[in-house]
Parts: structure tokens; sequence; C-alpha cells
């Protein structure tokens, strides 16, 4: 039996929106915490906001051949400068620990998951779709780490990206395979989550290269 055929109609279901509005809220929110924990201005905050919650969204867009989705649609930026806003008028005792890493966590799995749709949507073949997944998910990351001058997510030793591989790669499985877009999608992102949260609980991390 062939596969189902996969279209845009399908595969950007009415759900899409508000993953995409939670994942670009907490990754803004990763941002201005970022800002916030070195002593910056309002400003600076909203920057980090900003870049970090519509960076890999615009590289994906970029990609595929999609509008850039917050030059078109000034909500997406609202977004960014309110979570901005809430971290900077909240007491810095509500953000210490791990709080960063959890925000990044929720964004991380829930962009997985839109990206990999979103361009599945546009008709990109499942394969890179994932991996659309995967840029949406990392990149507005990586920038908030090089601005803020910390280690790239990338070079730390435990599970990141591969977090995100299994969310976007689950969701586009799972749709291939004809499975209810709400179901493929709250799968997915449960499993992207869950792994990042036991690599951050337990320092879960892939063997590194041994330089045999």
């Amino acid at each position: 039996m062939p596969p189902p055929v996969l279209t845009p109609d399908v595969l950007l279901p009415a759900f899409a929106p508000w993953l995409d509005m939670a994942g670009l809220g907490v990754f803004a929110a990763s941002g201005a915490l970022a800002a916030a924990r070195r002593g910056q201005t309002p400003v600076t905050l909203a920057f980090f906001a900003l870049i970090t919650g519509v960076g890999g969204g615009t590289v994906r867009d970029l990609l595929i051949g999609a509008p850039v989705f917050w030059v078109h649609d000034a909500r997406w930026s609202g977004v960014c400068l309110a979570m901005a806003a809430i971290i900077w008028s909240t007491p810095e005792r509500w953000w210490r620990g791990a709080a960063l890493d959890w925000f990044d966590a929720v964004g991380l799995a829930a962009y997985a998951v839109y990206g990999a749709a979103k361009a599945l949507g546009y008709g990109v073949p499942p394969l890179p779709a994932a991996l659309m997944g995967v840029v949406t998910g990392c990149v507005g990351g990586i920038i908030r780490d090089v601005l803020a001058q910390e280690p790239s997510i990338l070079m730390r030793p435990e599970l990141y990206v591969t977090a995100a591989a299994l969310a976007a790669g689950l969701y586009v499985a799972l749709r291939v395979l004809g499975a209810d877009a709400w179901l493929a999608a709250g799968g997915a992102g449960a499993a992207g989550f869950a792994l990042r949260a036991a690599a951050i609980r337990w320092k879960l991390a892939l063997p590194a290269y041994g330089g045999r």
C-alpha cells in the first residue's frame, strides 16, 4: 500500500500557529534571561529575546522558500518583546538555577516539531524536512550563546541537537505513516523534551571522538 499523499493543508493543521507561538515565546524568554544574567539593559534584553526567538525560523524560511514569518506578521516580534518585558520586570530570584535550560528545552521540542511540519507543508521531502526541524530548533539558541559569549550548545557534551532531531524526525515519520497531526506533534514534542530533560538532569551525552 503506498504512503498517504502529503499536502500543505494536511501538514499544517490548526494547532501549528499555537505550537509556533509557544516555541518562539520560550526561546525569546531564554534569550532575555541570557542577557539579564549579565546585568544588561532592557534594550539588550529585547534584542536577545528577538534574535533568539526568530533566529531558527528565519533560517528555515529562507531555506525552504517561505516568506520570513516575523517580517510579515507583527505578532511574532510582539511576543518576543513581551517576553523580554516580563523577564525585565520580575525579580531575579525567579530565574535562578536552571530556568534558562528548561525554557530552552521546551522551545527546542516545540520549534523542532513545527519546523518539520512547515517544511513538509512547503513540499520539502521527509528527510530534509526533519533537518529543517533541527535547524528551526537549534539556530536561535546557537545565536544566543554566541552573542552572550558562552560556549555554544553545539560544543557542550550533553544531548541537544539529538533531542531536536528526535522530535523533528519522529514527527515526520509519524505523519508519513498517516498518524493524526495532533498525535504526531504531541508524541514527537514530548519525546524531544523528555530526551533533553534527561540530558539536563543526568548530563547524558553521546560518546566523544577518541582520536585513535
